[in-house]
């Protein structure tokens, strides 16, 4: 295998991770300089920032008449955990998991709600289950796309507008890059730190007027904690919807998610952001698909993820050796491209086959990716070099 030349120009922003994201392009530290540090987010103008935070994400995503936006402690992980914590329990719960977070959300289900009626559709990495066979006379749990798999649903058209049930959507490497008919969704949640690039810690809940309503009149069997609960012996606790959080939020994070949104707005929406991922990810699938080395893990391109893509190694000499040889590989890759500031965080997630997995969401500039795939060539043929032989 002939070895590439070393290449001369290097992405301006080599930052691929898949979370923490890449910021948005321009932005710089005095983006903070406005925020409320030092001040109370329980001040007038603390209330305002989080208020403003809250209607903008409405006003970018659109939201259907009638929907509720919160912001809520722990990232995406708190959002979804503290929806099933609040809602779930009141009908049968059918949860789809292909992806390590999705696996996640199940195993909440079934060793911590511990539900009585419970059904599971789980599918190998690289794989969606049989979306025909949810039932949605039920609650319907599911991640839109797997960050660590690269597996995505293709489109929302299999979830029925006359459901029964809930359907809880943890949306947060899909959103702002997917193109996601919410009034499919009843709990939408995401995180700050995925597709816009903000700072971590903090989640985001949407809740359509049924899941509203559900959280009016049931309370669940099991007890949910302070940071969780979204109601007290008066109700629902409405305003969080206005911009009360459950507890302290950073300040600085607050502000960094408003500059984010403010970005999204003056390049043309949440149609400008979707279309960003898409261009990105298509010329990345499309080096893909030249590639003699690597293809894409997620098997129908139809699935196949706009934001995490993910790759495993294809060569033959790589296929038929031991997993380690191939962990060995990439991690002499990644750690190749990182001493040149080429790439930074690209190895496949933990507990996936061995290979890499570049982020092409809505920060990312599609130059970024052009100027990183000859480094990617390079350093496969120096790793295998050292790994082969």
């Amino acid at each position: 295998m002939l070895t590439p030349p070393k290449p001369t120009q290097k992405p301006k922003r080599p930052f691929f991770s898949s979370g923490p994201c890449a910021k948005r392009p321009g932005w710089r530290p005095d983006a903070l300089g406005t925020a409320l540090v030092g001040r109370s987010h329980r001040s007038a103008d603390g209330r305002e920032r989080l208020k403003l935070a809250i209607t903008r994400t409405r006003d970018v995503l659109r939201l259907p008449e009638g929907y509720e936006v919160a912001i809520v402690p722990g990232s995406d992980t708190g959002a979804i955990e503290l929806a099933m914590w609040n809602l779930l329990g009141a009908r049968g719960t059918d949860v789809l998991a292909w992806d390590t977070f999705g696996k996640s959300w199940l195993r909440d289900a079934t060793a911590e709600l511990k539900l009585a009626d419970l059904r599971t559709f789980e599918a190998e990495p690289g794989l969606l289950p049989d979306l025909g066979k949810v039932d949605f006379a039920r609650d319907v749990i599911f991640t839109w796309n797997g960050t660590a798999c690269g597996v995505r649903v293709p489109n929302g058209d299999w979830i029925p507008d006359d459901r029964e049930g809930l359907v809880f959507c943890d949306a947060t490497s899909a959103l702002f890059a997917e193109d996601i008919d919410l009034r499919k969704i009843d709990v939408l949640t995401f995180s700050w730190q995925k597709a816009l690039g903000g700072e971590g810690a903090h989640g985001m809940l949407v809740m359509s007027p049924r899941a509203l309503d559900r959280l009016q009149s049931y309370r669940p069997s099991w007890p949910v904690p302070k940071l969780f609960r979204l109601t007290n012996g008066d109700g629902v606790l409405r305003d969080v919807f206005e911009g009360v959080t459950l507890n302290t939020p950073s300040m600085l994070c607050v502000e960094d998610y408003i500059d984010a949104l403010a970005w999204a707005s003056e390049i043309g929406g949440i149609d400008a952001t979707i279309a960003r991922a898409q261009a990105n990810a298509s010329l990345l699938y499309g080096w893909i698909e030249a590639s003699t080395w690597v293809t894409p893990l997620a098997v129908d391109p139809e699935a196949r993820s706009r934001t995490s893509v993910t790759m495993r190694f294809s060569e033959p000499a790589l296929v038929q050796a031991p997993e380690g040889v191939r962990v060995e590989l990439m991690r002499t890759m990644v750690r190749l491209l990182e001493e040149d500031a080429a790439a930074f965080d690209i190895a496949a997630y933990r507990g996936m086959p061995a290979g890499l997995r570049i982020w092409c969401g809505t920060t990312i500039d599609r130059a970024d990716i052009e100027a990183l795939l000859p480094w990617l060539d390079w350093a496969y043929s120096e790793a295998r070099v050292a790994v082969l032989g």
